[in-house]
């Protein structure tokens, strides 16, 4: 009998567990370290032949998912599995991807990755420890020949710090640190701890949006070649205090057009000079060229 499994009816849509942020990875054997996937939330219940998707939030979007609905063509009566859809797009999973996967129907380019397990044929596995569910997965991953779109998302027991440093050096969104020891608990706890990779980069300010007493989004491009092209906007990052000097700096390089070389619509624009240049932290780049996640760090005036 697997430690902490309790008889049980199959329940229905459990809230998932969620992953505390963190800036630095934990340290310890007790922690199992798994590639954090940049998608879309999935729970995947088999019931007496019939596979059910829902999301997060628990709707039922198993028409949108029937491919790996499919998958779960399985010899097990009932299970519950929590995981991530992802899209993979240059040996990494792509959010922007998956969008535009989603918005036209393409299945096909869809991969779901199961990473816990959380009833099993008539027991709730969910006061079992991390490392036990993890270990019962892997099995009947493998002994039901579960094959692509539906994959067991492996973890590893490791230095932590060389993993996440790895991650972001092949262009991952970071890692999640489990608790090895920890039950599944359905809310944000330390049992489960995200650490992101963070990118940067140097983009001209090309317009901003007004506040009553500074800004309340900044416009910003990339120079390729002659060309100043778009890359969206940021809107966070600042203090009152911060928000006003920018503006003022702002104020002295306003222009009546956009210095573009293809211009953007944007009715709430007010037009600038690209003398200055953001900081910015962000974590993608999406497939439409635009900052995601993006995060004002400072302004500086080009020479």
């Amino acid at each position: 009998m697997l430690e902490g499994a309790a008889p049980s009816s199959m329940p229905g849509f459990i809230k998932p567990q969620l992953a505390t942020l963190r800036s630095k990875v934990p340290l310890g054997e007790q922690w199992l370290h798994e590639i954090k996937y940049d998608g879309y939330r999935l729970q995947v219940h088999r019931n007496n032949g019939r596979v059910t998707i829902y999301t997060r939030n628990g709707l039922d979007w198993t028409k949108r998912f029937s491919l790996i609905a499919g998958a779960f063509d399985i010899p097990v009566e009932r299970a519950i599995f929590d995981g991530e859809v992802v899209v993979i797009k240059d040996g990494r999973t792509n959010f922007s991807e998956l969008q535009a996967a989603l918005a036209i129907g393409r299945q096909d380019q869809m991969v779901f990755y199961a990473f816990d397990l959380l009833y099993l044929d008539g027991f709730d596995l969910r006061a079992s420890p991390q490392i036990e569910r993890k270990r019962i997965l892997k099995l009947l991953f493998d002994e039901t020949n579960l094959k692509r779109p539906a994959l067991y998302s492996d973890h590893l027991i490791t230095d932590g710090k060389e993993m996440f440093a790895h991650a972001c050096k092949l262009g991952w969104e970071g890692i999640v640190s489990k608790n090895a020891d920890a039950p599944y608990r359905s809310d944000r706890n330390e049992g489960w701890l995200k650490v992101k990779c963070v990118q940067k980069g140097k983009f001209p300010v090309i317009g901003f949006v007004k506040d009553p007493s500074g800004v309340a989004a900044l416009y910003l491009g990339k120079r390729e070649g002659e060309e100043l092209v778009y890359m969206g906007k940021v809107g966070t990052g600042w203090s009152r205090t911060v928000s006003s000097q920018i503006r003022k700096n702002l104020n002295t390089v306003i222009t009546p057009k956009s210095k573009l070389t293809k211009p953007v619509r944007k009715p709430k624009a007010t037009w600038v000079e690209p003398k200055f240049t953001a900081d910015i932290e962000y974590r993608d780049i999406t497939s439409e060229g635009l900052l995601r996640g993006s995060s004002f760090k400072g302004l500086l005036k080009r020479d």
